[in-house]
């Protein structure tokens, strides 16, 4: 089955994919923190999409799409065009470099963020593994 980037059914499976990752657990085993990874309409999307998810100490205790971000408080907001999310998940685009070059915007604490570089890896790696499809360019 392949999951429509975008919906819930796509953020439960990066769940399931991330929670069964020994490579992720074993780079984030002390690892707390949640985030918003929100999907802002490029070439894709004609409206913004906002995933929840919550990493706690290697495993994914949440994973959601939001209707409205008043739901949580993450501590992490990562917030890039579809068109990237798509770079990404195809792993055209290290999520680390597009912070430093301004294609994503991450709110929250960025020294934290480099001190789990694998971690961050690894879970772009899990993203990779879940069977994705994004709609059609406009």
């Amino acid at each position: 089955m392949v999951y429509l980037f975008g919906t819930d059914e796509w953020i439960k499976n990066f769940m399931g994919v991330v929670n069964s990752s020994e490579a992720y657990e074993k780079s984030a085993s002390d690892w707390e923190g949640d985030f918003y990874f929100v999907i802002t309409p490029d070439k894709m999307y004609d409206e913004v999409a906002v995933y929840y998810i919550d990493l706690w100490h290697g495993k994914c205790r949440d994973a959601c799409l939001v209707e409205d971000e008043s739901q949580f408080s993450p501590v992490f907001r990562m917030e890039t065009s579809d068109a990237s999310w798509k770079a990404i998940i195809d792993k055209k685009l290290d999520p680390i470099q597009g912070m430093m070059t301004r294609k994503i915007k991450l709110t929250g604490n960025m020294a934290k963020i480099m001190r789990y570089v694998k971690a961050a890896q690894e879970l772009v790696n899990c993203a990779t593994l879940v069977p994705t499809e994004f709609p059609p360019e406009k």
